[in-house]
């Protein structure tokens, strides 16, 4: 289940200065992505074959802890990268990137 964000989505929105912050390691997290994706694969096939519970809250667990490092890493780069550049150039887009990132933040806390 997916919940509305705190504020108008700009997913299609480059940063401040130029594309997404995450670019540069767009080939590690896409690496990482299909890890994951295999890791899922895995769950479900141990689920089919009545795998022992705790073997599979097992593998949930480090699925889950995947994904939150690949969102850490996204939301390092999108500080490091679209958050500081908006503050750079201050005004509104400084504002509205700060609150981007703090709404992120509190849904990767929820999670």
């Amino acid at each position: 289940m997916t919940t509305a964000p705190d504020i108008d989505s700009t997913e299609d929105q480059p940063c401040h200065s130029g594309p997404h912050g995450y670019i540069q390691d767009k080939p590690r997290y896409l690496n990482r992505l299909k890890r994951i994706e295999g890791q899922a694969r895995g769950i479900s096939r141990m689920v089919e074959e009545d795998v022992y519970c705790i073997d599979i809250l097992t593998q949930i667990s480090a699925l889950t802890s995947a994904l939150e490092n690949v969102a850490l890493g996204l939301l390092d780069d999108h500080l490091h990268h679209c958050v500081l550049d908006a503050a750079r150039a201050g005004g509104d887009e400084a504002e509205i990137k700060l609150k981007e990132a703090s709404a992120a933040v509190k849904r990767l806390v929820k999670s």
